[in-house]
């Protein structure tokens, strides 16, 4: 009797470990397009290179366009969808409005259609373009695996309900990585994606002038910069941009982390970090290290999080155009 249940045991093992990897094998994998379009990634990369070196602030939305991107319906090209007469997509919502570089993204497609058409997924090139575009600024590199195929639908609303938003406390912004498959870790360590870009006041000044609808600011912000900022953004200014990393947003390292702990990130998620045991901690960590294992982490992050939710196989399309479903 104890054999034959040996025997199960053995058998279920097995099973497991046979559907593991028939995942695996319908899963992203690295050289993806080794037979089918060759030099899928030195296209996307040449193309990429050609624009952040001529304006190296679009690294910081493209960036965030793949973010973005992943955190609704999964890693699909979802967000670079247009809109039309029947349906508002993602790109035209509120979190969306201000992402920049869809042209990169073009550009690349039209090159790789010309070389090998219909093979690379708009999916797959905007984590090419996320990647090459920060590599262009010097800053972490991963190898990116693939195989993502573009989704067919995007919804504006989602991108409300899905993104996590600057305003979220620690508990918000854990539940919200979690629901994504990714962990604190994760959380903190593509936070430090801030150490480069802009951002509109709106997404802060609610902690410059009424934090608690009282006329108050946040007491969690350092008050030195509160007055910094408060010389420009108005309560009612929902243009001028400020720099999320004074002084290094344009530049990709670990300074974020030592803003974040001095009590100056500009968010109230950055702030959030703060108030969790494992994200501060990181945070310290990061600060007083000089970054020692900030791009390291990058790296694996990315690469998890460009995993959300991919559509392999024979789900979803290769588009012909990325802003258009076939």
């Amino acid at each position: 009797m104890a054999f034959q249940k040996h025997v199960l045991v053995l058998i279920q093992l097995l099973l497991v470990v046979l559907v593991l990897d028939l995942a695996n094998a319908k899963g992203l994998k690295l050289g993806f397009y080794q037979k089918t379009c060759p030099s899928a990634e030195a296209i996307v990369r040449k193309t990429t290179a050609q624009y952040i070196s001529r304006a190296p602030t679009l690294a910081a939305p493209l960036l965030r366009m793949h973010f973005h991107d992943c955190f609704v319906r999964g890693c699909d090209g979802s967000v670079l969808l247009n809109s039309t007469k029947n349906n508002k997509a993602e790109k035209d919502g509120i979190p969306n409005q201000s992402l920049r570089g869809y042209q990169v993204v073009d550009a690349a497609k039209t090159a790789l259609e010309k070389k090998c058409p219909g093979v690379v997924s708009c999916a797959d090139i905007l984590s090419l373009v996320a990647r090459d575009a920060i590599s262009v600024i010097h800053g972490p590199y991963w190898k990116v695996p693939l195989g993502r195929r573009d989704g067919r639908v995007s919804i504006m609303t989602e991108s409300l309900t899905n993104l996590p938003a600057p305003f979220a406390n620690i508990a918000q912004l854990k539940a919200s990585f979690a629901s994504k498959g990714l962990n604190t870790k994760d959380l903190v360590v593509l936070s430090g994606g801030h150490t480069i870009g802009t951002s509109h006041c709106p997404s802060f000044t609610n902690r410059l002038y009424n934090f608690t609808g009282k006329g108050d600011t946040d007491p969690t912000l350092d008050p030195n910069y509160v007055v910094q900022l408060k010389k420009k953004c108005k309560p009612t200014d929902i243009t001028t941009v400020v720099q999320m990393d004074p002084g290094s947003f344009k530049t990709f390292d670990e300074d974020y982390y030592t803003i974040v702990a001095k009590r100056r990130g500009l968010f109230q998620s950055d702030a959030a970090l703060l108030n969790d045991k494992e994200t501060k901690s990181y945070v310290q960590i990061q600060a007083k290290s000089h970054g020692y294992t900030f791009f390291k982490d990058f790296e694996k992050s990315m690469v998890k999080m460009g995993q959300i939710g991919v559509l392999t196989g024979k789900v979803g399309e290769i588009r012909k155009h990325c802003a258009f479903v076939n």
